[in-house]
């Protein structure tokens, strides 16, 4: 891994898991990290763990509520005000519902959050990437991809919703989203890439009152610890590789294939204009 001295970055869902851990890892390279949470006393908490984890680091906080795209867009826009420069951005935030929620701006939640808050936080901040190159985008997607599947004429599962396949779908959006923004950036000095950071131990699915969070609970234990998941996170984030390749998906901290349908280059084009269409309707 190399030194983050003198590099700004921000890391988003970093007030527990895979994202504080994140956080902590870029604070102890010597980054200035600012970290994003929705609940202000948690944000603040994360910070100060990151601060004790890495003394002298500068920590800098953000709130915004990232399945609101009004707060995300002004996310944005603060994070340009604060920073002259942006060295990487982790897309990191997400979650699964296993009942259907819709947002403020009438979206379905895990939509919102998994896949339109990268999007959109992503191109708010790409003038401030590009001008601070070289710089990376880290999106973190899933092995659950294998199980999504897009209906694009239902791309908020109105018809019919599971959880499981709906977070799967997110992820798979996550892959595509990263392989067309890396072909968009070419050229520029910014990589793209995504990664699976393994079946962890963190505050993933504690959300749900029903099955599933009581089945998170149980078998907590045997997951794999949140500084670890982050292991490949940070790979991504700070490591030669991370800044030559992309458009890639890391898996254990190597380049690793995703399924077929995620590797699809024309599906990737089309949910980028399906979704700056969709943007374009919701922010006027």
């Amino acid at each position: 891994m190399s030194s983050m001295e003198g590099r700004i970055v921000l890391v988003t869902g970093a007030t527990q898991g895979i994202g504080r851990e994140t956080a902590l890892g870029l604070a102890k390279a010597g980054a200035r990290v600012g970290i994003v949470g929705r609940d202000p006393k948690r944000t603040e908490d994360a910070a100060a763990y990151v601060k004790q984890g890495a003394p002298g680091a500068i920590v800098d906080t953000f709130v915004s509520d990232l399945s609101v795209l009004a707060e995300v867009r002004a996310l944005g826009q603060t994070v340009c005000q604060t920073y002259t420069k942006l060295h990487v951005l982790v897309n990191n935030a997400g979650a699964i519902f296993m009942q259907r929620e819709v947002t403020k701006d009438g979206l379905e939640r895990t939509f919102a959050l998994n896949h339109l808050s990268y999007f959109l936080l992503t191109r708010e901040l790409l003038p401030l990437l590009t001008a601070s190159a070289p710089a990376r985008i880290v999106n973190v997607a899933s092995t659950a991809h294998r199980r999504g599947t897009i209906d694009w004429d239902d791309l908020q599962s109105e018809r019919g919703y599971s959880g499981f396949p709906v977070y799967g779908k997110s992820k798979l959006m996550n892959i595509l989203f990263t392989r067309e923004l890396a072909r968009r950036l070419d050229g520029t000095g910014v990589t793209a890439n995504c990664l699976h950071p393994g079946v962890i131990n963190t505050g993933f699915g504690r959300n749900d009152k029903g099955w599933f969070g009581k089945l998170y609970k149980l078998g907590a234990p045997l997951l794999t610890s949140a500084d670890k998941g982050a292991r490949t996170t940070l790979h991504v984030a700070m490591s030669e590789e991370g800044g030559r390749v992309s458009g890639e998906y890391f898996n254990r901290s190597k380049v690793a294939r995703p399924r077929a349908k995620a590797q699809n280059d024309a599906d990737a084009k089309r949910l980028w204009d399906v979704t700056e269409a969709l943007l374009a309707s919701k922010l006027k």
